[in-house]
């Protein structure tokens, strides 16, 4: 099924579901996940990133209410939820209504008085697997907010609204990355976001090209601590070199140069998370350029550049992780493959030519539930659009 049938199909069940439930006709938003080609534990760092928004989605039909209360029902969970909006939580429940919660408890505080509203969400996003389906909830959330109350925000704002509802209600110190792209994807384009100015370019993916994602099935328990972790390291690491290094405030301000100057001094460990930082921002740059003239092998060696990087260095991948990309990078039409997301389980993102997708693959999931006992969900799709309302 292709990624538009899927969605229309997600689409008319939402409609019919509100519609039995409420006997209305709804407002219909989306926000899709989103896959990173390269640049991980960059955007934290303000640096630089290439991600492409991906044919799964979150889902949202709403109807404003004349009350002040905002009834939530997810399909995926089967749990409804109410807000009064005049009493918003305090802090995070942990609990899937959070993501909910904290951006609508923003907007209401910096936007002014948000109408009630029934809400039904849906999405298929694969959850666990490091393809952002916590940002396409945040982002369907908001924008279905916005259509039915008059109020209006650009995309950057929006991006910005929902990664700090993440941050500070949530709890998670995730990078802009994810809502940046759930709101500016483009159809067939990677972004290339610089995380600080927030400047960002739409590159052409070749034609002939599919992105095919590799769930490894697993997300081991370790990953949320490991993540903040990693963000910590990366701060010490920060304040060791704004001591040392003039006008340096992120790991984004340190050369390479700089850092083999002062690293001496440096645990071990946090040199080593510096030194993916550092060459992680020059590989993006480099794959945008590789990706804008068409060069994909150099793509591909600066995709595996990245998982050994990220292996070795950031040490946030895993023995499932590390076989995907050994069984990717044995088959013909591969162009490059590494991990993707904040690691410890999740997914691999592989560049694969079409003609070669089918064989992809049934090799890469045989080899794979051999080696582990588990059957990998393989997922091919095209980069799609960004958030926005449905007809």
């Amino acid at each position: 099924m292709s990624d538009s049938t899927e969605q229309e199909k997600l689409s008319l069940e939402l409609l019919e579901r509100f519609r039995a439930a409420y006997g209305e006709r709804p407002v219909l938003v989306q926000a899709p996940g989103r896959v990173n080609l390269i640049g991980e534990h960059t955007d934290y760092n303000e640096g630089f990133v290439l991600p492409a928004a991906i044919g799964f989605q979150t889902q949202i039909a709403i109807a404003r209410r004349d009350d002040r209360r905002l009834r939530v029902t997810s399909e995926n969970y089967a749990e409804t939820v109410e807000f009064d909006l005049d009493d918003m939580p305090a802090s995070a429940q942990g609990h899937w209504s959070d993501y909910v919660g904290g951006v609508v408890g923003l907007l209401d505080r910096k936007l002014g008085k948000l109408p009630g509203a029934n809400a039904l969400i849906k999405g298929n996003v694969p959850q666990g697997a490091g393809l952002s389906s916590s940002a396409s909830l945040e982002v369907a959330v908001c924008q279905a907010m916005l259509e039915i109350s008059e109020k209006s925000l650009d995309g950057v704002k929006i991006a910005e609204f929902c990664q700090r509802a993440e941050n500070e209600f949530v709890g998670a110190r995730c990078g802009i990355m994810d809502q940046f792209v759930s709101v500016h994807g483009k159809k067939n384009h990677a972004l290339r976001l610089d995380c600080r100015t927030l400047e960002c370019r739409q590159l052409t993916i070749p034609t002939g090209l599919r992105l095919v994602i590799c769930n490894t099935m697993v997300r081991h328990s370790v990953a949320a601590g490991e993540y903040n972790k990693r963000r910590a390291e990366c701060e010490t690491a920060a304040r060791y070199f704004a001591e040392r290094v003039p006008g340096a405030r992120t790991l984004r301000d340190v050369t390479e140069a700089e850092f083999e100057r002062f690293c001496g001094d440096l645990p071990e460990v946090i040199r080593k998370r510096c030194r993916h930082v550092l060459q992680e921002n020059s590989r993006v740059l480099q794959a945008a350029d590789a990706l804008r003239s068409g060069d994909m092998d150099l793509l591909g060696r600066l995709m595996e550049s990245s998982h050994a990087s990220l292996r070795d260095d950031f040490e946030v991948s895993c023995e499932e992780l590390d076989l995907m990309v050994r069984l990717a990078l044995e088959n013909s039409g591969v162009h490059g493959a590494r991990m993707t997301g904040g690691g410890f389980g999740g997914c691999t993102i592989n560049v694969v030519q079409e003609t070669y997708v089918e064989e992809f693959r049934a090799k890469v999931a045989t080899g794979y539930e051999r080696a582990t006992g588990r059957m990998p969900e393989i997922y091919v799709l095209s980069a799609a659009d960004g958030a926005g309302r449905l007809a």
